[in-house]
C-alpha cells in the first residue's frame, strides 16, 4: 500500500506518487519546486536549492528561460541522476517560452536553447510564459527610448502550432501555457485545427488571489490550473509593490497554522491541493525546503478550506511591468 486509507502518505515515504493526470495522458506531480530567484542571488545557489528538493522529495521543478538559471537547474538534476537518487523519468521539468520569442519560427529554437543549458534532451513541460508578445533581440524586456516596451504582433493560435510542434518531435512531453485568462485560453480552446489542448495554465494564485472562476474554468476544460506565488512572494520591487500585505503573517491563517500545529506556508500549499490546484513552493533555506514537502501529512477540514476562501481579496502581487 502506498498510501494510507486517509488517501495521504506516511511521513517516511516519498511523496512522488501524488500525481495528477493530464489530458494528454502524462503524468505531473502536484507539488512543484519554483526555482526562480532575483538577480543579486548568485546563479548556483540554484544548484544547491534543486539539489536539497529532489533530496527532500520533490520531482516537479519549475524554471523558465527568463529566471537565467537553467543551466545551474541542468546541472543539479543530472547531479542527482548521477549519484543514482532519481532517473531522469523520475523528474518533472517545466520550462517557458518567453515573450520575446512568441513568432512560430522562434519556439522551437527557444526551446532547443533551453534544452542546451539544462543539457537535457527533453523538457516535461514548455509553456508560453505570458499571452504577450515582445519584440525579438538579445534584451529580455525591450523597450523604446521613452522606457516603453516594445511590443510585437504575433497570433498566440500560431504560435500554439509551433508549440504543437514541439511536442511531436518529442522536445516536449506535454505543453501549456502560463498567465493566460480565460478568453485567452478559449482563443488556443477554438483554433481550427487543435491538435493538442494546453495541459495546464500557470497562474498566481494564493488565499488572497484564489482564481475560483478560472480553476472551474480549467477544470471543465480538463486543464490543471498550476499555482506560483502560492505563499505570496519574495518582496522584489521589480515585480511587485513591496508595501503589499504578507499573505504568511495573515491572522487568519496563523490560526490555522496554530490549529494544525503546522507553518502558515503549509496550510497555504495544502489549500491549493484540496482545491485540485497544483502547486509550486519556491524556496531557497534548506528547512523550509524539508518542511514544504510535509504538505501530505495532514488534511485541512471543509469548514478550514470554506475560511480559507473567505481570505480571497482579488489581491495580485505579481504586476508585470510592461
Amino acid at each position: 500500500m502506498l498510501k494510507k486509507e486517509t488517501g495521504l502518505l506516511n511521513e517516511t515515504m516519498d511523496p512522488t506518487p501524488q500525481r495528477v493526470k493530464l489530458n494528454d495522458g502524462n503524468f505531473m506531480p502536484v507539488l512543484g519546486f519554483g526555482t526562480y530567484a532575483p538577480p543579486e542571488v548568485p546563479r548556483n545557489r540554484a544548484v544547491e536549492a534543486v539539489k536539497l528538493a529532489i533530496e527532500a522529495g520533490f520531482r516537479h521543478i519549475d524554471s523558465a528561460h527568463l529566471y537565467n538559471n537553467e543551466e545551474q537547474v541542468g546541472l543539479a538534476i543530472r547531479s542527482k541522476i548521477a549519484d543514482g537518487s532519481v532517473k531522469r523519468k523520475d523528474i518533472f521539468y517545466t520550462s517557458k517560452l518567453w515573450c520575446t520569442f512568441l513568432r512560430p519560427e522562434l519556439v522551437q529554437s527557444a526551446l532547443e536553447s533551453s534544452l542546451k543549458k539544462l543539457q537535457l534532451d527533453y523538457v516535461d513541460l514548455y509553456l508560453i510564459h505570458f499571452p504577450v508578445a515582445l519584440k525579438p533581440g538579445e534584451d529580455l524586456m525591450p523597450k523604446d527610448e521613452n522606457g516603453k516596451a516594445k511590443f510585437d504582433t504575433v497570433d498566440l493560435c500560431a504560435t500554439w502550432e509551433a508549440m504543437e510542434k514541439c511536442k511531436e518531435a518529442g522536445l516536449a512531453k506535454s505543453i501549456g501555457v502560463s498567465n493566460f485568462n480565460r478568453r485567452q485560453l478559449e482563443m488556443i480552446l477554438n483554433k481550427p485545427g487543435l491538435k493538442y489542448k494546453p495541459v495546464c495554465n500557470q497562474v498566481e494564485c494564493h488565499p488572497y488571489l484564489n482564481q475560483s472562476k478560472l480553476l472551474d474554468f480549467c477544470k471543465s476544460k480538463d486543464i490543471v490550473l498550476v499555482a506560483y506565488s502560492a505563499l505570496g512572494t519574495q518582496r522584489l520591487e521589480q515585480w511587485m509593490d513591496i508595501n503589499s500585505p504578507v499573505l504568511l503573517e495573515d491572522p487568519v491563517l496563523c490560526a490555522l497554522a496554530k490549529k494544525h500545529k503546522r507553518s502558515p506556508a503549509l496550510i497555504a500549499l495544502r489549500y491549493q491541493l484540496q482545491r485540485g490546484v497544483v502547486v509550486l513552493a519556491k524556496s531557497y533555506s534548506e528547512q523550509r525546503i524539508r518542511e514544504n514537502v510535509k504538505v501530505f501529512e495532514f488534511q485541512l477540514t471543509a469548514e478550514d478550506m470554506k475560511v480559507l476562501d473567505g481570505l480571497n481579496r482579488n489581491f495580485r502581487y505579481i504586476v508585470l511591468d510592461l
